[in-house]
């Protein structure tokens, strides 16, 4: 399955309130401005900054870029 991309279009990071890209691959989603991957655990994001993961610099430059 997929994240439902209306879903994606209302979801915003927790701690910067910016738009996340959708790592359908890792099912994460990618917070750019925080350096911070949300985990999606059967279909289902889950937005604690406690259980997200930290991305290096060149992590979220590489999203950056596909974000266009």
């Amino acid at each position: 399955m997929s994240l439902n991309p209306n879903l994606l279009d209302i979801l915003v990071c927790p701690v910067t309130k910016t738009k996340l890209y959708y790592d359908k691959d890792k099912q994460e989603l990618i917070a750019t401005a925080a350096n911070l991957a949300y985990p999606i655990r059967d279909d289902i994001p889950v937005m604690l900054e406690d259980e997200a993961r930290v991305i290096s610099a060149e992590e979220a430059e590489h999203y950056r870029k596909l974000k266009g």
